[in-house]
């Protein structure tokens, strides 16, 4: 097999950055009862303070949206109950309603603002259906577009994500900033 070069040059911007980083806030992370402190979403729910290092782009009363450090395509989103819970019968009611109620905001913003024409939305519930982290249950959102398995994909079985995670952070947060009416369990109103 021969070794092919790819020349992405517009990447350096992306990869400069990240050596730039500031390192995450050391103080102690107040983890939820029950959660696990390895697990990267529990990580993402109690640190607060670094949202956009850990890519949370969104925290409802019950639920947290963050970025897929590995994403699949641009704009691949995770979306997740708080607690760490590894059952969907372990969800409580109002976890569910706001699952539910964020998947169609995020499905709505990612339309707007990449302008995505169609999703992937799925669960790999249990390790042997592929779940990467089992403990916690997590929604993937994968924006996708006519033509997106492209020769790159089904030549060289490589994926070219075309937008840094930090740039697709900024447009999501800002345009989540002014989406004019969350659903209720979104803002927190009613949480106790």
């Amino acid at each position: 097999m021969s070794h092919e070069q790819l020349w992405a040059p517009w990447r350096i911007a992306y990869i400069q950055e990240a050596a730039e980083k500031a390192p995450l806030d050391s103080r102690p992370l107040a983890f939820l009862p029950d959660a696990d402190p390895h697990c990267f979403l529990c990580q993402g729910v109690a640190d607060v303070a670094n949202e956009r290092q850990r890519g949370v782009v969104l925290r409802g009363a019950r639920t947290i949206t963050l970025l897929n450090r590995y994403p699949y395509n641009n704009g691949h989103l995770l979306l997740t109950p708080r607690r760490h819970v590894a059952r969907l019968d372990a969800l409580q009611p109002e976890e569910q309603l706001e699952l539910s109620q964020t998947l169609t905001l995020m499905v709505g913003v990612l339309e707007k603002v990449i302008r995505a024409q169609g999703f992937n939305v799925g669960l790999n519930l249990g390790k042997a259906a592929g779940a990467g982290l089992p403990g916690h249950l997590h929604w993937h959102i994968v924006p996708r577009w006519v033509g997106d398995t492209n020769f790159m994909t089904m030549l060289a079985n490589v994926n070219v994500i075309p937008q840094s995670l930090d740039a697709l952070w900024e447009l999501l947060t800002h345009a989540l900033e002014t989406v004019s009416k969350l659903p209720s369990p979104l803002t927190g109103e009613g949480a106790g």
